[in-house]
């Protein structure tokens, strides 16, 4: 008896092996035929490039050793409603006063700023004097605000983070600083008069803000 059970089992257990390796055929099938008839996408895979731009064209105002020192920055990201990080090259000069200051102002320009911005970003600090090329006063942290630029953040350094070439600085937004003229009746900045100028790498080129296209979490309602 025990035999005969054991031989039935036996069958059974062939018969789920073999459907099983049906199904799993089947499967690998159908999915090999997905891929190849899969559409051809209508875009060209130009490799590993950064295609984030455009992004708002600054000044960095940092005390080096106690003197005034400007260099333009385009890397700043927001990584937070009260935190941004900055990406510096490590061949700058300002690397050096903000790692020992830990703390740096950043000024949003305008298109009337842009020679002297475009110049203090061309010039290493470590070259030329580029204490005046911005008339400027000293924020409540102490850094130098630029009295030209529309907007201005004082900044503090929490964290660093380093990549082979670049320090990433990871900063507290401390104080902002903006003329009347920019804010709205509600203290918050109208970018339709503040209109920064801004940055993109490819073709290194300066651009003009846009027009407003529509209200947040109002498009997808209709």
């Amino acid at each position: 008896m025990n035999k005969r059970n054991n031989r039935t089992t036996m069958k059974i257990l062939k018969i789920l092996i073999m459907a099983l390796l049906t199904l799993s055929a089947t499967a690998c099938g159908d999915k090999n035929q997905s891929i190849t008839s899969k559409p051809q996408s209508n875009k060209k895979n130009i490799g590993s490039v950064l295609s984030l731009y455009p992004t708002p064209a600054t000044v960095i105002g940092t005390l080096n050793d106690g003197k005034v020192n400007f260099m333009m920055l385009s890397h700043i990201g927001i990584i937070g409603h009260d935190r941004i990080m900055i990406s510096m090259s490590k061949r700058h000069h300002s690397n050096k006063a903000v790692r020992e200051s830990r703390k740096f102002s950043i000024n949003l320009i305008d298109e009337a700023m842009l020679p002297r911005a475009d110049y203090a970003g061309t010039v290493s600090g470590a070259n030329e004097d580029k204490s005046t090329l911005f008339d400027y006063t000293i924020g409540d942290e102490g850094m130098p605000i630029i009295n030209d630029s529309p907007l201005t953040m004082e900044c503090i350094v929490e964290d660093i983070y380093e990549t082979e070439t670049f320090d990433n600085f990871i900063c507290k937004i401390a104080n902002t600083y903006a003329k009347e003229e920019i804010l709205d009746t509600n203290n918050k900045v109208d970018y339709n008069i503040l209109k920064p100028v801004l940055f993109e790498m490819p073709n290194y080129q300066y651009l003009r803000t846009g027009d407003v296209i529509g209200k947040c979490r109002t498009l997808g309602k209709k």
